[in-house]
């Protein structure tokens, strides 16, 4: 190292001094400061800097599902950053709680001061629900027009250019499109689990001539035979299934939907334990980006009531209704209505079995 150069110092290297003068409370340029302000505007920074973390994490991974073979340990990068968001989503729920410190009373000390600013208006936010995967049809609109209506030209024309390229929802399912073991060494998964499925629902069916059933015990148990059959036959039919994703009732594909059913069904077999866990983390991040949401409305509501956000949206009922639409993953996360015992499920023959208990490639003759 050259003795002259600058030594580096923990103020220098952090850009403390910097950071710590970010802070300018409206209300004391007003007037007088309202001492819950600077909670206010630090807390809200600091969701910025770990959204900025998110999707530093986001584009790693999204570049790995660039690639047209994800190997193990490509595999094993990606359960890891996924690990990571999980750890700060849960950070960003609980800086709730430190929000919720302030009363009511005291955040309307500077609320109308904040108008027309919104949360609403995070570019970064935004730009996580995009690289998510989160379609446009899917987005609660903000006022009946798109939240993009409230953004500035350029940041519009940024999140456009996002929006064309691959999401992580997209990478996801191209992968799993690519999943060899569907039909491998001439087992096919999809025609054992069917087989499978139909003895467990005759079985089932068989049940209800049981003599030792009340009107009452047979009744229910039809009504739960007859959906448990509606449900197995939706996933039964690619035509039905392709309808379904037609109409946004589904996501995935139909070849996808079928390999994370694979991974889900045998996730003990070596080479598809990362595979699970990869898929167990989308559902994570996926329900814990739900949890922060419904957090951040049951706080609005707490603090305004039903009155009219500072951005002009309907304020809770707007977040409320942001907590069921705007989930990503719902497939994977549905996927366990169509799950088998484990004393029911297809045996693999020896030859897949052997494949699976080691790394695959598909180099491998």
């Amino acid at each position: 190292m050259n003795s002259k150069s600058k030594t580096v110092t923990y103020q220098d290297y952090l850009k403390i001094p910097e950071l710590l003068s970010l802070q300018h409370p409206l209300s004391k340029e007003a007037g007088e400061l309202a001492h819950d302000e600077v909670l206010f505007i630090i807390t809200h920074q600091v969701y910025e800097l770990w959204f900025k973390l998110i999707l530093h994490e986001l584009d790693s991974v999204l570049e790995l599902f660039h690639k047209d073979v994800i190997n193990e340990q490509h595999m094993g990068a990606i359960v890891s950053r996924f690990q990571r968001i999980i750890e700060i989503q849960k950070i960003l729920i609980e800086q709730v709680g430190v929000l919720e410190t302030m009363s009511p009373a005291d955040f309307l000390e500077f609320r109308d001061l904040l108008a027309p600013a919104s949360g609403f208006q995070s570019i970064q936010f935004r730009l996580l629900e995009i690289k998510m995967g989160l379609a446009k049809e899917r987005r609660i609109l903000f006022e009946k027009q798109a939240f993009s209506s409230e953004l500035s030209d350029e940041e519009r024309s940024f999140l456009e250019e996002t929006e064309k390229k691959i999401s992580l929802f997209q990478g996801v399912n191209l992968w799993l499109e690519r999943t060899p073991f569907l039909d491998f060494e001439g087992f096919s998964f999809w025609d054992s689990y069917k087989s499978a499925l139909e003895e467990s629902l005759d079985k089932q069916e068989q049940s209800l001539d049981s003599g030792h059933l009340s009107v009452e015990e047979k009744e229910r148990m039809e009504k739960n035979y007859e959906n448990t059959r509606k449900n197995f036959e939706a996933i039964m039919d690619e035509e039905k299934h392709n309808e379904m994703v037609e109409s946004g009732q589904r996501e995935l594909s139909y070849r996808a939907l079928q390999a994370a059913l694979l991974i889900f069904l045998y996730r003990d077999q070596p080479v598809l334990y990362l595979p699970y866990r990869l898929l167990t983390g989308l559902i994570d991040m996926d329900e814990y980006l739900t949890s922060w949401r419904y957090r951040h409305a049951l706080m609005a509501h707490r603090m305004i009531g039903r009155k009219t956000g500072t951005g002009g949206s309907s304020g809770y009922s707007y977040l409320r209704a942001t907590t069921e639409r705007h989930k990503v993953f719902s497939d994977l996360t549905n996927l366990t209505t169509f799950f088998l015992p484990r004393s029911k499920l297809p045996v693999l023959p020896d030859e897949v079995r052997k494949k699976l208990g080691f790394y695959y490639s598909h180099s491998m003759e």
